[in-house]
């Protein structure tokens, strides 16, 4: 039993377990709804940090909105002037291809014509290089048979002969020598030059020891230097004693003859290295010569020559002297009358100067006629002359 005030309930009551069941039910659902509540209460407690955070956490997606927002206008702007400058870009490069384009078309066409001049050029040079090439081909025949010229002896000698014929000639005039004349002893000059007395007609003779200077210029050792050096000497010297007594007559020819060397480089190897025998040729009046000073020599020869000729004339010119004296005095002559002519015809200029200035005067009276001062100059008038006035009663 249960008693609650005035009234009492029993349990086994179906009413009052009911009733007790829905109470307990009540609670039940009254401790629930507090303990909800409660619950509630404390979550929203715990919840409030988060919801601030939540709305921070907005705010801070709003402002990341809002960013992207300007993000997303920057972009576009960025995107549009990318897009200008690409089309800018683009336009710049168009021109700047045509450009090079241009210049490279300019450039491939003058390069074209250049590799075409220089295709031409070195084609003109590689014909003067094969025209050269066949004159040194043409050359090295020359040089070749000049060389078998000069390995044998009279071959070598006539050589010579040519080359002392050739200076002479360009140096003389042709009266004056003769080539390979004969002498009184039965000798043979190679050029016998017609000098006056002193010092008379001179012999040049061409010698050419090459065997003994190609020995000396090819020694390979001392001992082959020494011997090629002796019989080089050796040679000179017999060509200067031949020369001595064959082409040097007394009576006949000058006391001294040259010796002609038609080489240059036996003629300084000659004076470089072997002055006594150069010396014993000035002894022997063998005087030795190479073509330039041979030249030399003849253009000497030439003015004594020149000389001699003018003293041979000198009769000749003393007399067309006097001739030119005597025509000089003619003229001189002539001059004289032709001023005394030239005088007297001034003399008559002058006198016919004044009568045409008295005429003239007289003119210009008659030009003013006038008979009063006429009249005194017609009573003065010679006898023949008729009066203008009437002779007074």
């Amino acid at each position: 039993m249960i008693r609650i005030g005035e009234y009492e309930f029993s349990l086994d009551d179906p009413t009052v377990i009911a009733a007790l069941a829905g109470g307990a039910v009540l609670l039940l659902l009254i401790i629930l709804i507090v303990m909800a509540l409660r619950a509630a209460n404390r979550a929203a407690r715990q919840s409030e940090p988060v919801l601030r955070h939540m709305g921070a956490l907005a705010e801070r997606v709003q402002f990341l909105s809002d960013g992207q927002s300007q993000l997303a206008g920057s972009l576009q702007s960025v995107a549009q002037t990318q897009a200008t400058a690409q089309s800018q870009m683009m336009a710049l490069m168009e021109q700047r291809l045509a450009e090079v384009q241009r210049r490279m078309s300019e450039s491939l066409h003058g390069s074209t014509v250049k590799t075409t001049r220089s295709l031409a050029e070195l084609q003109e040079r590689l014909a003067t290089i094969d025209k050269a090439q066949a004159n040194i081909e043409k050359l090295s025949g020359n040089v070749l048979s000049l060389q078998d010229i000069l390995s044998n002896k009279q071959t070598r000698g006539a050589f010579g002969e040519i080359q002392l014929h050739d200076i002479v000639s360009k140096a003389l005039p042709k009266d004056s020598y003769t080539m390979q004349a004969t002498l009184s002893n039965g000798k043979r000059a190679d050029c016998l030059i017609d000098l006056p007395n002193p010092p008379g007609p001179i012999v040049i003779d061409s010698k050419f020891p090459l065997e003994a200077y190609e020995a000396l210029r090819n020694a390979g050792n001392e001992r082959a230097a020494i011997e090629a050096a002796r019989a080089f000497r050796t040679a000179v010297r017999a060509h200067i004693k031949a020369i001595a007594e064959k082409y040097i007559i007394e009576g006949e020819t000058a006391d001294g003859a040259l010796m002609f060397l038609p080489s240059e480089a036996v003629y300084a190897e000659l004076h470089a290295n072997f002055p006594e025998v150069v010396r014993e040729g000035f002894e022997a009046r063998v005087w030795i010569v190479s073509p330039t000073t041979c030249m030399a020599t003849l253009n000497t020869m030439r003015a004594i020559l020149k000389d001699a000729r003018m003293r041979e004339q000198a009769g000749a010119i003393r007399k067309t002297l006097r001739l030119l004296h005597r025509d000089v005095e003619m003229v001189v002559e002539r001059v004289g009358k032709l001023h005394t002519h030239f005088n007297q015809a001034r003399a008559d200029l002058d006198g016919i100067g004044t009568a045409a200035e008295r005429a003239g005067k007289r003119a210009a009276k008659l030009d003013n006629f006038d008979f009063e001062e006429l009249a005194p100059e017609v009573s003065t008038a010679p006898e023949n002359v008729v009066p203008l006035e009437k002779p007074a009663d």
